[in-house]
């Protein structure tokens, strides 16, 4: 089959389409931000990359199957050609996936609003090493796993990273419906996508309608410490409920955590006997919820009855997933961080857990407001009491703010609260400028400091920079 993908250089469309090249069909796609290293892992397998958007190729082209991304909306070339001749068969990305892929396979889905990337990564990691040869699908770029995105085996495993946020401009159902769960990881459930949720309740909505479609062969694995998880499941009678969590009522219990500079460690208990301990770089005990969440999962897939089957040893050597808490400089008088989080609660856990590993060191926090959600006034209160975490706090403008109006986020306004509550708030004009405010303080002032990048994007460039004039 010949598959075009329109939007091709998506993380999560170029690795859905270097997996359909795997499965053996012939992969092309058009895009306009082509550039590595997507660009270049995409061409490096043998597919054509077209550069922009023409209804005119597309129409010569005549592939059998057309791919919808996000990335398309009304008013797109190819978009509308596709409506108007309507003989041309297209689909979504979940669509592709779980009619090409998922529904041959035992999926394990990874949902939630923080945590998904390292989850899904981690219990990927933990198959593959206790001999499962499963397939995965991860949004992000795995330190530990030898790419993305890889097939598996047919009939077996298949970990891939349940997204909330909706499918297509003609499908505004969310992507994890799509995706078939044997076995449904519920991580945590808060409000973001602020742009396509009215309020937590429209968010724990769509949770609920997955939730449903689990059967009773599988698994529901819920963060048993998350009080909007614990409502979600409550009344749950179609399939096994397993709690995950440091409470001692959860099923799998996290006990004994510790964390200093030289790393964290954690003890994983299933129904009241000892599973494994787990002593390993990745920071906070959020990231340990991750692993025991990724864990119990991954082991209901080895043996439904008795996951501890599962050996833990992988994640002693987990690194994790690039631009999640990634290192980029390690030096005794300055350490630079660079994070994926967009969300208060992500903000706040990440700095609380730095502060247990650099006690001596001034903590600056470097947020961009960039998501749909952060970019808004919506939970600015929340990014604002979270920041506070740090000593030093600088805040770049909210992404793409003149197309807010009033509901963009204040960043000066916010940087000033912090520094009336007794912290140091700065809101430089841009990124450019903010590398030049922070660059001047950590030259002047020797004070030994954990600089943390927080953006779910490019943060301007100034991130490489800043590491690279330090490093």
């Amino acid at each position: 089959m010949r598959i075009y993908f329109m939007g091709i250089c998506g993380t999560a469309m170029g690795n859905a389409a270097l997996l359909m090249r795997a499965l053996g069909h012939e992969v092309m796609g058009s895009d306009t931000g082509i550039y590595p290293p997507m660009s270049d892992h995409l061409r490096g397998a043998g597919v054509d990359i077209l550069e922009g958007w023409s209804a005119e190729r597309l129409a010569q082209l005549k592939p059998d199957l057309v791919v919808v991304g996000n990335v398309a909306s009304r008013g797109h070339p190819e978009v509308e050609w596709l409506l108007e001749v309507r003989t041309q068969p297209y689909v979504s990305l979940p669509e592709l996936l779980r009619t090409r892929l998922l529904n041959e396979r035992r999926n394990l889905v990874v949902s939630g609003t923080h945590g998904k990337t390292t989850t899904t990564c981690m219990a990927a990691v933990l198959l593959k090493a206790n001999g499962a040869d499963p397939g995965w699908l991860v949004g992000g770029v795995p330190r530990d796993l030898p790419d993305s995105s890889h097939p598996g085996k047919q009939g077996g495993p298949f970990v891939i990273e349940g997204d909330e946020y909706d499918t297509a401009f003609f499908d505004k159902r969310s992507k994890f419906i799509q995706y078939l769960p044997r076995i449904l990881t519920v991580n945590n459930c808060e409000f973001d996508h602020a742009d396509i949720f009215r309020d937590l309740d429209d968010v724990l909505r769509t949770f609920a309608h997955v939730i449903r479609i689990v059967p009773r062969d599988g698994a529901i694995v819920a963060n048993g410490d998350d009080a909007n998880v614990l409502g979600l499941v409550k009344n749950v009678a179609w399939a096994p409920v397993i709690r995950v969590g440091t409470g001692a009522s959860n099923d799998a219990v996290i006990t004994d955590f510790q964390e200093s500079a030289a790393g964290a460690s954690f003890t994983l208990r299933w129904k009241g006997k000892e599973w494994g301990r787990v002593k390993w770089a990745l920071p906070g005990l959020y990231n340990a919820r991750n692993a025991a969440m990724a864990a119990v999962s991954a082991g209901l897939l080895i043996d439904a009855k008795d996951p501890t089957k599962l050996k833990l040893n992988a994640l002693n050597t987990f690194q994790g997933v690039q631009r999640r808490q990634q290192v980029l400089v390690d030096r005794p008088d300055l350490t630079v961080i660079e994070d994926f989080g967009h969300h208060p609660t992500a903000l706040d856990l990440t700095l609380e857990s730095l502060r247990a590993r650099y006690p001596h060191h001034r903590l600056v926090a470097c947020f961009e407001p960039r998501s749909s959600t952060a970019a808004r006034k919506v939970m600015q209160d929340g990014f604002r009491a979270a920041l506070l975490k740090a000593d030093e706090v600088f805040l770049a403008p909210p992404h793409r703010g003149e197309k807010l109006g009033e509901e963009r986020f204040d960043s000066a306004g916010v940087a000033a609260a912090i520094t009336a509550a007794g912290k140091k708030g700065f809101a430089p004009a841009s990124s450019d400028a903010l590398l030049a405010e922070l660059t001047a303080l950590v030259k002047a002032d020797k004070s030994p400091r954990c600089v943390i990048f927080f953006s779910n994007g490019a943060f301007g460039g100034i991130i490489k920079k800043f590491a690279q004039a330090f490093a």
